[in-house]
């Protein structure tokens, strides 16, 4: 507890004297203050101050008028009011306003001191977990999403415009894409982003237990069932309720999610007592639901209730310009939190892991970047690092399927290069020869661009005339 400010305001001096020793001893910084407006002076400092002990008659004016300036002044301030036995009235006044706790004079200092840590540790707990939530708040800002692609811009522009609408969203998109960061993306940013984000895989808990998990239920409602239990829509009360694998619900359970969001009411299983239901339900699927409606194994009236909002995620092969982006982040996030830092990867990686297919996404590249920081430790990740499937997979790619290899065979590292040169003499050509907006182009740093120019000795075709 050492380290913590607190303010002791009473106009006895015998008073303020003893419990500035006692706090003193304790190691705590105290200060002191005969009236309010001498304490709210000190207050004015930059410093924080954790607790006060007020006294609720002063000179001139009250201490719950103080409490107000104090706590207007120092966040998770908390406070502990001293009375005379006639005031009590008032002292369960301030309690009411937020005091922490009230004691009657004369008092025991045993009892003040113990007072004061419980105060204490509970004004930690706030502000612990206040900073929880704003680093959730941070971690979930659309520019924590990363990449610059077209393809990813375009989907959080749509999240933006629909977080602070209460529109259900049905995200879609291959595993590994960040289906989940989306949806937490959308609550975060969002008015209810200070209640809570309920997850639940529909496809990882089986059919007979899926609707417990969502509902409740109450005790005796089946084998087991030996007390009363909250569902995930009750714990989500106020906030979202996000519904992974929507496409592998059991069809009788689609009719009771549909009459949740029509009705906004629901039974726990082995209950007839109805509940009601404040929630916005984001709902995720790797699963073509259209389909599913067709082949009969999706309700449609299910599909277009849950579909109001459509945000499809691209895959990483569809967003390729955003995997120098990624490994990066990838690199430093895998760094600090393993104490290894690698210094970065090869152009001949790079490129590996550009024309790779990626059929696990992100979540794929992820997994790769930690055990490369592992087992590289530091350094530059060089292609012989990878695992073998990566490099199996290092051929030129070309989405138009122009490339043709002939029955002779060819010479993989030429065509590269050959690809490589046309790439950056592109991009050069299109910024005019700026060098630093053909990085940009090129997702890449301005330096490695440089570089690659010297090494290649490309010129503008002016200077070769």
């Amino acid at each position: 507890m050492q380290g913590h400010r607190i303010l002791i305001v009473d106009d006895e001096a015998s008073l303020r004297s003893a419990l500035f020793r006692a706090l003193d001893r304790k190691g705590y910084q105290a200060l002191t203050a005969a009236s309010k407006k001498e304490a709210e002076t000190i207050a004015q400092s930059d410093k924080a101050i954790h607790l006060a002990l007020i006294d609720l008659k002063l000179p001139d004016g009250n201490g719950l008028q103080l409490m107000d300036s104090l706590r207007g002044l120092h966040k998770n301030i908390q406070f502990i009011v001293l009375t005379g036995f006639g005031s009590i009235e008032t002292a369960v006044q301030a309690t009411q306003k937020g005091a922490f706790h009230f004691v009657t004079k004369p008092f025991n200092l045993d009892e003040i001191l113990s007072l004061v840590e419980k105060a204490l540790t509970q004004g930690d707990l706030q502000t612990e977990n206040q900073q929880l939530k704003s680093a959730l708040h941070k971690k979930y800002r659309f520019n924590n999403i990363i990449g610059q692609s077209k393809e990813i811009q375009d989907v959080l522009d749509l999240v933006e415009r629909v977080a602070d609408s209460d529109s259900t969203v049905l995200v879609t998109g291959e595993s590994g894409t960040g289906k989940e960061l989306i949806a937490k993306a959308i609550h975060y940013n969002s008015t209810r982003s200070n209640k809570p984000f309920v997850p639940i895989n529909c496809g990882a808990i089986p059919g007979e237990l899926l609707e417990s998990e969502l509902f409740g239920h109450v005790k005796g409602a089946f084998t087991g069932a030996i007390s009363n239990r909250m569902g995930r829509f009750e714990m989500a009360e106020g906030g979202t309720i996000f519904l992974d694998e929507i496409g592998d619900m059991d069809v009788n359970l689609q009719v009771k999610l549909l009459r949740v969001i029509q009705e906004r009411q629901y039974e726990p299983v082995g209950s007839t007592k109805t509940q009601s239901t404040n929630v916005r339900i984001i709902a995720a699927t790797h699963r073509d639901l259209e389909k599913s409606v067709a082949d009969g194994l999706f309700r449609e009236d299910l599909f277009y209730r849950l579909n109001v909002i459509p945000i499809h995620i691209p895959s990483l092969k569809e967003r390729r310009s955003d995997i120098p982006l990624l490994l990066n982040h990838f690199m430093d996030e895998f760094g600090k939190a393993k104490n290894r830092q690698l210094e970065g990867i090869s152009d001949e990686a790079l490129e590996t892991l550009y024309n790779y297919s990626w059929p696990g996404n992100i979540r794929e590249l992820e997994n790769l970047i930690e055990r490369l920081t592992i087992l590289k430790s530091k350094g530059t990740i060089s292609i012989e690092d990878l695992p073998p499937k990566y490099r199996a997979g290092s051929h030129l790619q070309n989405q138009g399927g122009l490339v043709q290899i002939p029955e002779s065979g060819m010479d993989f590292n030429s065509a590269v290069d050959a690809y490589e040169n046309e790439l950056i003499l592109k991009a050069l050509e299109k910024t005019g020869w700026n060098r630093n907006q053909a990085a940009l182009l090129l997702r890449l740093n301005r330096t490695t661009v440089v570089e690659k120019i010297k090494k290649k000795g490309l010129r503008p075709p002016e200077a070769n005339a």
